[in-house]
């Protein structure tokens, strides 16, 4: 019962992260994506703050807040700029194939921090999905050279995978309503400073679509899904959950569709395809074992 609940809550984390990338696109209509980024997870923050008042939500340890304060800096504000600016030129559904990079990065990340060794199958599998990342952005600007937006995108997939793998001995202490609250607030914290000059001008000259566009970014893939994942993370293995990232890419292109009318060119799903290919064979093989201590 508790993995069919932790499956369900990842359920509802795909389905808005996947919407993400088209709500993205649809608000840098009318916003500077620094604006975006910060307007969206200021109403993320004042809407947890209202959450953490009415459940009285504890304070973490002293001891523990300087990690949890750098994860959110890193998964939470560096994913979510690398991620925004980077959708200036990208595509929502190339966006979403270059994100679905991260269980790639969360394997890398299991050799440097938790004593892993890939085997040689994920090794291969690690390759063809940068060769995937690199067709992708053939099918974007017409160049196998990676654009620094495609960078950007990808760099995005980096800091998200940090935060996935490292939040989750805190998960043993706190809840998913902690964990997030704390990490949305320091990344919130560390835009305020740096894009917070001419926010008002924005707002008052984006249209109706684009800020409609912030607040259902602010609310649902900003607030509830992160929720909603880091519940599902502390009931079952990250193992099994990293899976359903693998439903990202054609979510969103599905939904990109339904929503801009917007569909990615064929040798951008081309790359995808492989990109998610070697994504699968590095989750499949995984860590051949530990490195002795």
């Amino acid at each position: 019962m508790t993995h069919t609940k932790a499956l369900f809550a990842a359920a509802i984390t795909v389905l808005l992260w996947s919407s993400a990338f088209p709500g993205i696109r649809a608000a840098l209509e009318g916003y500077p994506p620094g604006h975006l980024v910060l307007l969206r997870f200021l109403i993320a923050s004042v809407s947890l703050g209202i959450v953490a008042l009415v459940t009285r939500l504890p304070a973490p340890s002293f001891a523990d807040l300087p990690g949890m304060l750098f994860l959110g800096v890193i998964g939470i504000g560096g994913y979510q700029t690398a991620l925004t600016f980077g959708q200036q030129t990208v595509s929502a559904g190339a966006a979403a194939l270059a994100v679905a990079l991260t269980p790639v990065f969360m394997a890398l990340i299991g050799t440097v921090f938790l004593g892993e060794r890939l085997a040689a199958a994920a090794w291969s599998g690690t390759v063809l999905s940068f060769v995937g990342i690199a067709i992708v952005s053939l099918g974007e600007n017409g160049s196998l050279e990676w654009s620094g937006d495609i960078a950007l995108v990808v760099l995005a997939a980096l800091a998200a995978s940090v935060f996935f793998v490292l939040q989750k001995p805190y998960l043993r202490r706190y809840s998913p309503l902690q964990m997030t609250t704390i990490g949305i607030w320091a990344g919130t914290i560390i835009m305020a400073f740096i894009w917070l000059p001419g926010l008002t001008r924005s707002i008052q000259q984006a249209p109706v679509g684009a800020t409609a566009a912030v607040l259902y970014l602010a609310i649902l893939p900003g607030t509830v899904a992160y929720v909603t994942w880091a519940y599902a993370l502390s009931k079952a293995p990250a193992s099994v959950l990293g899976n359903a990232i693998y439903l990202e890419p054609p979510l969103a292109i599905v939904v990109c569709y339904l929503w801009l009318g917007e569909l990615p060119a064929l040798l951008t799903v081309c790359g995808g395809a492989i990109a998610l290919l070697g994504v699968v064979i590095t989750s499949v093989f995984g860590s051949s074992r530990q490195i002795p201590p």
